[in-house]
């Protein structure tokens, strides 16, 4: 396990929260390296990444029972500045020799708190405000050094620490948007109590990777890079091209399950714009063939994924000297499809997965190429970032994030050359209302999702019975959690209106209203 960068670093100890990656969110929004790390990491393992702080994450269990989860206990002698959060707060304090309790008053949802003593985790914050509870447990007895900064009606040590151990503990969740101020409080650990520099810049990651890449590539050493037309992708192409030009080969594989008219547009621009080397590859055919009857969601991600790299070795067996596969993938990819541990495979996370992302979990064990993935431990607008400072058109920056199978997890059931061609004249119509409408830049994402559950309709008087479309709009700052975006009402009616009219086989136009979480933004 190395540092990232020689960054200062803060660590994240996961517990299993799903607001877990969201407190890793708010730390990078200050400026500030931070690595979501398993609970049981040693302490010996701290002092080698010495970090300038840690935070312990919420999570389902209970510190009183028997196998509750834990951390190192060397952990809490290292003098490192430790913030923990709900659960995270009740393990400091058993930990500590202070007790917690099962109480018979829980506290869900948005409550009123109190500060009741100073601190620098409230400076400058009013005495009063809302935040965000959900804990069933609560701290019944300090412990030694330990004072009570902030209650509530039914918490009295809703926030407790002690500030010559530089330990603090909040039974609420600063992290979501739920808890006013709460993004204060974190910059206030970050900076005023971690000394965070706030020097974790774009252009510092960019020098860093053209360093690493430079020192790590021999001049004889091939690169082959997946190249998708997204943001992610086309800004590692970017940055690549930059310091290996002669040594990267970029793979456009055309699967087939993409928007309309887009392997033409995208190819336009990986040329003539960004003057990329791109080898485009017609697999339409192939991916077809392979999910013929599929309809299970993983099972068309793991097909597709394991595909790609059949693609790959097919393209690249003629060429010499191919060691390497770059890829796009982000920090929620790898936190989704197996939690922190696929970073460090020799440690045991215990977040649970979600979903396996093509380049993460769908990649077979036995990949031909050794794996350069410069933005694993990047969120998607700190690459968005990176795209900006490396001067990459808005066309490709601003595009909206799209699935690596592509259509294929829009299309509930099975994927057919028919279901395919529907659903990209549906989502066309999506996408050139949203644009007509000047939506474009406050939405996350906007896409047609085919349902091919019939309703009856009527059409010209006649009787119809056909398939859905439902519509999915979101805004977000980064993928992990999502708002259904409030589209105005005639954007919605041009928008059914015209697939209803325009689509052969839709007579139903549906929209979801339901933000992540509960509810993932892709529907498979």
């Amino acid at each position: 396990m190395t540092q990232f960068l020689n960054q200062p670093t803060i660590i994240i100890f996961d517990f299993g929260s799903q607001y877990t990656q969201l407190i890793a969110r708010r730390i990078r929004e200050q400026n500030t390296y931070c690595e979501l790390l398993p609970h049981d990491l040693k302490a010996s393992d701290v002092k080698k990444i010495n970090p300038i702080g840690i935070v312990l994450s919420g999570g389902p269990n209970s510190v009183y029972e028997d196998d509750s989860l834990q951390i190192d206990p060397e952990i809490l002698k290292l003098q490192i500045p430790i913030l923990g959060i709900c659960y995270g707060a009740q393990l400091l304090v058993h930990m500590l020799g202070g007790k917690v309790i099962n109480s018979d008053k829980q506290e869900y949802g948005r409550t009123s708190i109190n500060v009741v003593s100073e601190s620098l985790l409230f400076k400058g914050l009013p005495q009063s405000f809302n935040c965000w509870m959900s804990h069933g447990d609560s701290i019944t007895l300090l412990p030694d050094g330990f004072k009570t900064v902030a209650s509530t009606d039914n918490t009295i040590n809703a926030v407790i620490e002690s500030e010559y151990k530089k330990i603090y503990a909040l039974q609420f969740h600063p992290e979501v948007n739920h808890t006013e101020h709460g993004n204060k409080i974190i910059e206030h650990f970050v900076v005023d109590i971690c000394k965070s520099k706030k020097d974790f810049t774009p252009q510092k990651f960019i020098d860093y990777t053209i360093k690493e890449i430079n020192k790590s590539i021999l001049p004889s050493t091939k690169v082959v890079l997946a190249l998708s037309g997204g943001v992610d992708s086309t800004t590692l192409a970017v940055l690549l091209n930059k310091c290996i030009p002669e040594n990267l080969i970029c793979i456009f594989v055309d699967h087939g399950l993409l928007r309309k008219d887009e392997a033409v547009k995208l190819n336009k621009i990986f040329k003539d714009v960004l003057k990329l080397n791109v080898i485009t590859v017609d697999a339409r055919d192939r991916f077809l063939a392979k999910l013929a009857n599929v309809t299970d969601p993983e099972k068309k991600r793991i097909i597709i994924g394991h595909e790609f790299i059949e693609v790959f070795k097919q393209e690249t067996i003629n060429m010499s000297n191919v060691e390497y596969l770059a890829q796009g993938t982000l920090y929620p990819d790898v936190i989704e499809s197996a939690g922190s541990h696929l970073l460090h495979k020799n440690l045991k996370g215990v977040a649970h997965k979600i979903k396996s992302h093509h380049n993460v979990g769908g990649l077979p064990e036995n990949v031909p190429f050794k794996l350069i993935e410069p933005f694993n431990l990047l969120f998607k607008d700190e690459v968005r970032n990176i795209a900006k400072a490396l001067s990459i058109p808005d066309i490709i920056t601003m595009r909206q994030p799209f699935p690596g199978p592509g259509l294929a997890i829009r299309i509930i059931g099975s994927v057919t050359k028919e279901k395919l061609e529907l659903l990209q004249l549906a989502d066309d119509i999506v996408q050139s209302e949203i644009n007509a409408a000047n939506l474009g830049s406050e939405i996350w994402q906007a896409f047609a999702i085919l349902v091919p559950v019939k309703s009856t309709g009527v059409m010209g008087d006649k009787r119809t019975y056909a398939d859905q479309i439902v519509l999915r709009a979101v805004t977000s700052s980064d993928g992990m959690t999502a708002d259904w975006a409030k589209l105005p009402y005639p954007v919605l009616e041009r928008i059914s209106t015209r697939i209803v009219n325009e689509v052969k086989g839709i007579n139903r136009v549906l929209y979801d209203i339901t933000a992540k979480p509960p509810a993932t933004i892709e529907w498979e």
